[in-house]
């Protein structure tokens, strides 16, 4: 992308935010144009200076992150939300998934995994990294979220390919990505991606992904030996 994506940073730790300026700040594909220390703040700078992705924190002072981000998705849908995570915010990282952030970054993320992140939500993509997918699904399956009996009924709606399509959106591949490991075209991927919006009634692939660890269509992963 020719162009340098513009980034926004909402977060209350002036290290956290001193740490990412000073990363982005290497890499001549980035442009940090403001800093905020909680949501309101946050909206304000969205609004005047039309970032192409924030990083987002979910806990900060005045409004939170969750309740920003929701504002955000209603007034700027165009930008892309990845949130700034610990490993202490199962359920809130699940309800911003819901409200369709496009990724998670650990605080303590390396350079590239930064970079890649800003690239692929710039880009329309999500990127769930595996530490923190894992994290969410097992948060799922503690009880964190239970799906009505209505929905474990429409379960059933989505084929297996479809399902290998949810898997492969949830664990962070791009659809040319899926399309390769299931021997099919990038518009295949879409096509099915298409049916299950339509099944799931969500219209993003964030969202998709929310109701498929609600209702337990991912598969659990197993502990690395």
């Amino acid at each position: 992308m020719s162009e340098k994506i513009r980034v926004i940073i909402a977060d209350d730790h002036p290290i956290v935010r001193s740490g990412l300026r000073l990363m982005l700040g290497m890499e001549e594909r980035i442009e940090l144009v403001g800093e905020a220390a909680d949501g309101s703040a946050a909206l304000e700078l969205i609004g005047s200076l039309q970032p192409d992705v924030v990083l987002m924190d979910l806990r900060m002072p005045v409004m939170d992150g969750l309740e920003a981000i929701e504002r955000i998705r209603t007034q700027w849908p165009q930008v892309a939300i990845i949130v700034l995570t610990t490993y202490d915010e199962d359920d809130l990282m699940l309800r911003s998934l819901q409200a369709g952030v496009r990724g998670y970054l650990l605080k303590e993320s390396s350079l590239d995994t930064v970079l890649q992140a800003i690239e692929s939500a710039a880009r329309g993509d999500m990127l769930l990294q595996p530490d923190v997918m894992k994290r969410i699904l097992h948060h799922a399956a503690r009880g964190g979220s239970s799906p009505s009996p209505r929905q474990e009924n429409n379960d059933f709606q989505l084929t297996a390919r479809e399902r290998e399509v949810l898997a492969g959106i949830a664990s962070g591949e791009r659809s040319k990505e899926v399309g390769a490991r299931l021997g099919i075209t990038r518009r295949t991927v879409e096509s099915y991606l298409n049916s299950i919006y339509i099944k799931l009634n969500v219209d993003s692939r964030a969202a998709a992904v929310a109701v498929a660890i609600e209702r337990g269509l991912l598969p659990q992963r197993r502990e690395e030996s």
